[in-house]
């Protein structure tokens, strides 16, 4: 009988499972859209119980395609959609209320008040600078607004986690309340340098530990699937991984300076820096790529909040296409930008600009721009930020970049990868398996589970599909970029505060 890798993983808009074979080729797959709440203009959230839902649907979906059992699985590796917080009652299993998601801004006061007052000390224990795209404030804001979280703090019963911690608490039967350090560095709690929970900045916000997970290692036995709640699966949970960690690992960037970026709905760029971590003098985060062993790999990671979820915006805001499979043809048709440039600055502007009062803003359209136009400017405007972010890095590492790995559903744009490519002056290479936050999540576990001894077993598993090669001349590519540049300029400090907006 057939066996098989489960890579777990949960987007922001959907969860995806994957299984891969003993030979590493992948056999199924099976996904479920996710739903996204706004409540109010700059807050997102997303149901816990939804995304659980979510999670069993997607890998049943993949199981049934092949006929493979529980007993089929030999272990599992999750990621996940990264900042996201969730609390929940540990006697009944249910959440609190509903999971504030990274890309949320409610908190951006909070951020400014406390980068005021420890702004320095939070980035040198933790490598971050202080922003509401982070858990921390998230939590605190779940903490101070949510009625039952302090009686059931006084309990014992109070748990709080990202949605690696949630999900493994429900793939377990509530057996297992753990993190791995990757996730944790991305909380804005953990020492960058111990990867342990670091009890200054705790107790700076008044977050008890006692009511986060446990960080391990990336590739540990984090706990076993209860077959009862996880589809009839007892495999071991070996491996956990934030989603572009995730996607690193999965590229098989496992030497310092290769970098990967994931297009989703929003985009993401890191580089392995190796065994030091690499503090930006630029505005990119450094992070914990993964930890084995004990001995953690950082990274540079630069975030981009609104890539994919400017497509779906044109589909579902603007109804101007009915799939983002219509892009690449109506990107082609415009025969040109027609001088409108679109900064998707919905929820503010991440990495470099860091401006959490930034919004969205199209420039230079005219009487002759259409449809094709917008289309083509958003496609672009990816393009644009992920350039933004590559030359930050360079000049953070000091190392010259020669090309650029990609994953994710927008790689099949064979425009945007065109452009993406022009715009870098850099060869774009894509991989025969695009889905590599699933796949890195299911070498994390296979490591994990004893089943492969190191990375470097796996590098032999990373095929290339395509390469897109620059053919833009320099004066265009210069011209381009500060025409995005100065409409970037437009939509910076567009509001003043999160409460005071014309909407």
């Amino acid at each position: 009988m057939a066996k098989y890798y489960l890579g777990l993983d949960q987007g922001t808009t959907g969860v995806t499972a994957i299984l891969f074979d003993e030979r590493w080729q992948q056999a199924a797959r099976g996904y479920r859209e996710i739903r996204q709440i706004y409540p109010q203009p700059g807050w997102v959230e997303h149901d816990a119980l939804d995304i659980w839902e979510a999670a069993c649907d997607a890998v049943s979906q993949a199981m049934n395609y092949v006929g493979a059992t529980g007993g089929d699985i030999l272990c599992v590796g999750l990621d996940h959609e990264g900042e996201s917080v969730v609390l929940w009652d540990r006697a009944t299993g249910l959440p609190l209320a509903n999971t504030i998601v990274w890309q949320d801004r409610r908190t951006s006061e909070a951020a400014e008040a406390l980068s005021a007052s420890h702004g320095e000390l939070i980035r040198e224990k933790t490598g971050l600078h202080v922003d509401s795209y982070f858990s921390a404030l998230k939590l605190r804001w779940l903490l101070d607004h949510v009625p039952e979280a302090k009686e059931l703090l006084a309990q014992g019963r109070l748990l709080a986690g990202n949605m690696d911690a949630w999900l493994v608490w429900k793939m377990s039967g509530g057996q297992a309340h753990v993190t791995d350090s990757s996730t944790a560095s991305r909380t804005m709690l953990m020492n960058l340098h111990s990867c342990r929970w670091d009890q200054d900045v705790l107790d700076i916000l008044g977050i008890p530990c006692r009511i986060l997970p446990t960080i391990r290692d990336s590739a540990s036995l984090f706990a076993y699937a209860d077959a009862d709640s996880f589809c009839g699966i007892k495999a071991p949970i070996s491996g956990m991984i934030n989603d572009q960690q995730a996607a690193l690992f999965g590229q098989t960037c496992f030497a310092p300076g290769t970098v990967k970026t994931t297009y989703g709905t929003g985009c993401f760029m890191l580089m392995n820096t190796g065994s030091q971590p690499v503090f930006s003098e630029n505005g990119i985060v450094t992070t914990v790529g993964w930890q084995l062993d004990g001995h953690p790999t950082y990274a540079l990671d630069g975030g981009i909040y609104i890539s994919g979820a400017a497509t779906q915006w044109l589909r579902d805001g603007l109804k101007i296409i009915r799939s983002a499979s219509e892009t690449e043809a109506m990107a082609l048709a415009a025969g040109g930008n027609g001088g409108v440039y679109f900064v998707p600055a919905f929820t503010g502007l991440a990495a470099p600009h860091w401006d959490s009062y930034a919004r969205g803003t199209m420039v230079g359209i005219t009487a002759g721009t259409t449809a094709e136009h917008i289309v083509r400017a958003t496609l672009e405007s990816t393009a644009y930020q992920v350039s933004d972010l590559l030359k930050a890095m360079e000049s953070d590492s000091g190392v010259p970049i020669t090309a650029m790995r990609c994953d994710g559903g927008a790689v099949a744009n064979r425009f945007l990868m065109q452009f993406q490519a022009d715009i870098l002056n850099l060869p774009v290479h894509i991989p025969a398996i695009t889905d590599t936050t699933a796949l890195g999540s299911a070498f994390m576990a296979a490591i994990g589970a004893g089943l492969c001894a190191s990375p470097n077993e796996l590098t032999g598993h990373w095929q290339l599909k395509c390469a897109y090669e620059p053919k833009m001349s320099a004066d265009e590519r210069e011209h381009l970029l500060s025409r995005w540049h100065k409409a970037v300029d437009r939509a910076r400090s567009w509001v003043e505060d999160e409460t005071n907006c014309d909407y």
